[in-house]
């Protein structure tokens, strides 16, 4: 098979094509995934992300395009080739990283949300994602209601996961809604979305 690409002129492992792959991808890929790790969003297929990450990884040579040139037209490469490797290792893996961290916390100010919907698409993930510890009451589609503590060992799913959440105490309620007392030998509850009525959070 390798053999027939090289006679045929469709070498895809050549060090130019690996080249052009590294310089105009994969800077892109590390802004796709970055922006899928800080913020939820549905799971994209990878085959149809190649168009956005060529894209992106122009966006990112052109905000370092004054100093790439600065760079090229110095003798860097060849009087200091660890620093240039290390340049470029900034340029194609750390300051697509950088971009995406700028953009989010841009997105998140009141300013840009004036002309801009929040980054964040579901309340879910917005409140969960403040780890926050919180008294808890859910309110199932029976009518029964669960309460429980929601702290640094309870868990809540995230986009593009369907809602669930685990809570680490179950509490005793009173006919008031009140929080009496945690359950004896609770080691918390875990409920689904299909399940949920509406949630109520107290501090």
């Amino acid at each position: 098979m390798l053999l027939y690409e090289k006679e045929n002129g469709l070498d895809i492992w050549g060090l130019d094509k690996i080249y052009v792959f590294i310089m105009f991808v994969v800077p892109g890929f590390v802004c796709l995934k970055t922006y899928e790790l800080l913020i939820p969003s549905p799971v994209k297929d990878t085959s149809k992300q190649i168009i956005d990450a060529v894209a992106y990884s122009c966006l990112n040579y052109a905000f370092l395009f004054f100093f790439i040139v600065k760079v090229e037209n110095s003798s860097l490469a060849t009087t200091h080739l660890n620093l240039y490797f290390i340049f470029y290792f900034f340029v194609i893996l750390i300051f697509p990283f950088i971009i995406v961290l700028i953009w989010k916390w841009l997105r998140s100010t009141a300013f840009v949300q004036k002309n801009t919907p929040h980054p964040t698409a579901k309340p879910w993930d917005y409140v969960f994602a403040q780890r926050r510890s919180y008294w808890i009451k859910v309110v199932l589609k029976d009518g029964t209601v669960i309460g429980g503590r929601y702290s640094s060992k309870s868990f809540a799913s995230s986009a593009p996961a369907p809602e669930q959440i685990y809570f680490e105490e179950t509490w005793v309620l009173n006919e008031n809604g009140g929080f009496v007392r945690a359950k004896n030998n609770t080691a918390g509850v875990l409920i689904l979305s299909n399940d949920i009525s509406h949630i109520e959070l107290r501090n």
